[in-house]
Parts: structure tokens; sequence; C-alpha cells
């Protein structure tokens, strides 16, 4: 039979008619042991069939020739991850190398694989992963890839090669800036639950706490918004004058919400409730009152991934799992600090 191509057959191509992921196609291109004969005959047919031929960025992949890098991202829009891919691409720039992005609205198995799939096809050397959510990176760690991944984001505990900002530490740094301006606790509005930055930064908070013998209160949750900071505001003013002098909120954004919350119930920042943000976005030094944060310096994270990625591409990796912790800075302003 037959395929008349309007376009040169795709690697997707190849996948349908063959009937298996991109992945199995990629595997029997790269001729990976862990494809089944039956499998591989099948593959190899259709790709007869089609027409089916590698381009030449992608063969050049073999030699390492191609001098671009894949990106997989999501939520760009979102301050952390839009200055972190930013970041990648001029540290990658200036190393001499091209990059291509793919943006997904999901980090899920299925769609990273499609992506990797893709970026293979362009012959990418290496793949840096934006994956600040849990599901994100147990994703990457189910994959099989041809070429060395570097996740960023992902916060504690990876079991894969990746670079973080010490979120735990920024917690605590906002926590024990507020304990040391004579707050008995600080209160904590909480980021989304499956980014592991936003679990990682409570954690910081809570074990500062429980260090200077402090039973933390429940935390509230948001969603990184303002519009989420500004119904968890609401809450909290009603906790004004029954033990809330301070509040550590997970992102500026969210703590821009705060205050304007605050602000119409009538409690002034920081004389009734002290405040320190994190991210340290541009706006915050205009907020009302300038807000205290915790500076990320997404400069470096994109510096020391793509060092990172061209070490593993290179075989210069360290042996094990390598990680990389920058470490945050607090800033401190006058949401912090009455006049």
């Amino acid at each position: 039979m037959n395929h008349v191509q309007l376009r040169p057959p795709t690697m997707a191509d190849v996948a349908r008619l063959a009937g298996v992921s991109h992945q199995t196609v990629s595997r029997v291109l790269g001729d990976h042991p862990n494809v089944r004969d039956e499998t591989r005959a099948k593959v190899l047919r259709a790709i007869e069939e089609m027409g089916y031929r590698r381009n030449s960025s992608a063969r050049a992949l073999a030699t390492r020739r191609t001098r671009t890098l894949g990106v997989v991202a999501s939520n760009t829009t979102l301050y952390g991850p839009a200055s972190t891919l930013f970041a990648l691409e001029e540290a990658a720039r200036a190393k001499g190398y091209t990059v291509s992005t793919v943006s997904l609205r999901k980090l899920a198995v299925e769609t990273l694989s499609e992506a990797l799939d893709h970026l293979s096809e362009g012959g990418v050397e290496g793949v840096i992963a934006l994956a600040p959510q849990r599901s994100a990176v147990e994703a990457l760690a189910e994959l099989r890839h041809p070429f060395p991944v570097v996740a960023v984001g992902t916060g504690s505990g990876a079991e894969i090669p990746s670079v973080n900002v010490d979120q735990r530490l920024g917690g605590r740094l906002a926590t024990s800036h507020l304990l040391a301006a004579g707050h008995r606790t600080v209160w904590h509005l909480a980021g989304p639950e499956d980014w592991q930055e936003a679990a990682d930064r409570a954690a910081g908070w809570r074990a500062t706490l429980e260090a200077a013998g402090v039973e933390p209160p429940l935390p509230l949750r948001g969603d990184w918004s303002p519009l989420s900071g500004y119904r968890a505001g609401q809450e909290l003013a009603g906790w004004v004058g029954r033990g809330l002098t301070a509040v550590f909120v997970a992102n500026d954004q969210m703590a821009l919400g705060v205050l304007r919350a605050l602000r119409e119930a009538g409690v002034r920042t920081p004389q009734d409730v002290a405040m320190v943000g994190f991210d340290d976005i541009p706006e915050s030094e205009f907020f009302a009152p300038p807000l205290t944060t915790v500076r990320q310096d997404f400069a470096t994270v994109g510096k020391r991934s793509i060092a990172l990625l061209l070490d593993l591409i290179e075989g210069r990796a360290p042996s094990g799992t390598p990680g990389v912790a920058i470490e945050p800075q607090l800033v401190v302003r006058a949401s912090t600090a009455p006049d």
C-alpha cells in the first residue's frame, strides 16, 4: 500500500502506522535494547513503507555537533518559570548553543514523552525540563531518553540530575527574620499542593518555628495568583488581634493580594501585620509598602543548569545523581520594618 505524503513523514506518522508510541519508535531508531523483536520489526516495516528518514540534525546528534539544546516547560506565564526560561536561553547562547523550547499545558508522562521525541527529531544534544510539580518529576524519572536530561525547580530530594534554589532555606530566612523582629509566631500562605517548591518553602517555615519552640499555625493555601492571596488575606484579617502579627507568603503575587485585603480591613502593614514574600518580582519594591521578600537568583540557575547539562553531554559530570543547590537571599524592605 502506498502512502501519498504532502510533507515528509514524521516519527509520529511512523508511530501511528505501526500502532506504537512515539517513544517506542525513538527507541527503535536509537537501537535501544529494551524493545521486543516483534515490535522492532513492526516499526522498521512502517519506516520502510513510509520512507521515513531522520533529518540531518538528528543524524548529527551522534557526533554531538548540532549545538542545540532542548527545553521543556509549562506554567511559563508565572514569574518563576518565565524567568528561569529566559535565564536558560541566555546561558545557552553564552556557551554557543541554540535552544529549542517545547511549552506544555501539563507535564505528564504522555506529554513529556511526545515533547522529548519531538526534540530528539530536532537533534538536540540534551534537554532541560522545568519540573516544579511533583507529578512532573515522577514522569521524568519514569521516562527513558537518548540524551541527558537536567531538571530545574524540582525542590529537594529529586533522584535525577537537577538544579534548584534552596527553597527550604528561603522559608527559614523569611521565618527567622520575622521571629527576630519580635513576633511570637508566623502564619503562612502556601503555594499549590503539587508544587515541590511550595512544599519546601512551607517545610522551612515549619522547621524554623518548631526549632524556636513554636507550634506552627495551620497554613492557608493559594494558587500563586493575587486573587488567591486576596481571598486568603480576607481570612487572615479576621485573626488580627487574636495572635496574628506576621505572615510569610509563598510568592510575591499572592502577597500583593494579601496586602490589599488587609488594607481594606483597616490592617496596617507592618505596624499591625508584618509580611515577607518570595521571588522578588520587579514590582515588589513598589508595593505599598515595599515588600520584604526572598530573592531567587535565576541567572545563576540558568548558568548552572546549562553547565551541568553540558557536563553530562561530555561525560564530565560526577558519578551518581548530580544535584546543584543555589542559595536564595533575603531582601529587607518596609513591609517588615516600621518607621
